[in-house]
C-alpha cells in the first residue's frame, strides 16, 4: 500500500486533533500509567500525527515506535518529530500482519487507518493482539456520514456513491469503509476485548476552506469511477460546494468512530 501525499496529511491533522474524543484519550492514558516501561506501536504513522496528537496526553514514559509502508512519509515523520529517544521508526507492509513487530507491544495505535482495511486484515490483526494481550486504539475511521447545513439536491447520491467507493480495495484488501468500526468492534469482543466506540466528527467552518477544498477536490475521480453520475452533474455539485466552503452558516460534518479495545 503507498502512502498519502504528505500535504493532505499537513492539512487534515488539525480537524484530526480536534475530533478526537478526549475521553478515550484519558482511558487510554490511565491503561498505559498502569504499566511499566509501556510501548505503543503506531501502525500506519504517516507523518506522526498520531505521535503528535497524543503524546503530551499520555504518560512521558511511554516509548513509541512509528510503522508506515511509504518511506517518504517516515522520512518526513523522523524530521518532524526530531531526535526523541522515545520514538524508532519501522518500514513494514500492513498486507503481512502475520510479520507485525509485536514484541513487546502494548498498545498498537492507527488514525484513519482501517476504514482502509480488509475484513480479513482485521480479523487476523484482533488474533494477534489477542494472543498477545494487546491493546488496541484506533481513531477516526469514516462511518460513512457527510452533511452540509447548506443542502444541494444531489448530497444524498453523492454520499452513497462515494461511501459505495470506500468499499472498494485501497491495497490493504476490498476496504471496509464505513463498516470498520463495526467490524473491528464484532472481532475484537469475539476475542474477549473490552471494546469502547465514542463518535468523533470533523466539524469544518470557515476556518478549514483549504481542508474542505482539498476533500471536495479528492471526491471526483472516486465519485467518476462509480460511473453512476454523468460528470457534468458531479462537476456541478463539486461547484456548488466549493462555492459555499466559507458562506455564513455553511458547516461540513465529516462523520468518524474512535475505537478504544483493551484486554480483560
Amino acid at each position: 500500500m503507498s502512502g498519502f501525499d504528505k500535504t493532505w496529511l499537513a492539512l487534515r491533522e488539525p480537524a484530526d486533533i480536534a475530533a478526537r474524543h478526549g475521553a478515550l484519550v484519558q482511558d487510554l492514558a490511565g491503561h498505559l500509567a498502569s504499566l511499566e516501561n509501556a510501548r505503543i506501536l503506531d501502525i500506519g504513522c504517516g507523518t506522526g500525527s498520531t505521535w503528535r496528537s497524543l503524546s503530551d496526553r499520555l504518560p512521558g514514559d511511554v516509548n513509541w515506535h512509528l510503522l508506515d509502508y511509504d518511506p517518504t512519509l517516515l522520512q518526513e515523520a523522523a524530521r518532524q518529530i526530531g531526535l526523541n529517544s522515545k520514538v524508532g521508526f519501522l518500514q513494514h507492509d500492513l498486507n503481512d500482519i502475520a510479520a507485525l513487530p509485536l514484541d513487546g507491544v502494548d498498545v498498537v495505535t492507527a488514525s484513519a487507518l482501517f476504514d482502509l482495511c480488509s475484513e480479513q486484515l482485521c480479523t487476523d490483526l484482533a488474533d494477534r493482539l489477542a494472543s498477545a494481550r494487546i491493546g488496541l486504539y484506533a481513531a477516526l475511521n469514516y462511518n460513512g456520514l457527510m452533511h452540509w447545513s447548506l443542502p444541494h439536491p444531489l448530497d444524498g447520491e453523492i454520499v452513497d456513491l462515494f461511501n459505495r467507493h470506500q468499499r472498494t480495495d485501497k491495497g490493504l484488501g476490498t476496504a471496509l469503509g464505513p463498516d470498520a468500526t463495526d467490524c473491528l468492534t464484532r472481532v475484537l469482543t469475539a476475542r474477549g476485548f473490552r471494546v469502547k466506540i465514542e463518535d468523533s466528527p470533523w466539524r469544518l467552518d470557515a476556518n478549514s476552506r483549504a481542508l474542505q477544498i482539498e476533500l471536495l477536490n479528492g471526491l471526483r475521480q472516486p465519485l467518476l469511477e462509480m460511473k453512476d453520475l454523468p460528470e457534468a452533474k458531479i462537476d456541478e455539485w463539486l461547484g456548488y460546494r466549493r462555492d459555499m466552503v466559507g458562506e455564513a452558516g455553511s458547516l461540513c460534518l465529516v462523520g468518524h468512530a474512535d475505537l478504544l479495545a483493551l484486554p480483560l
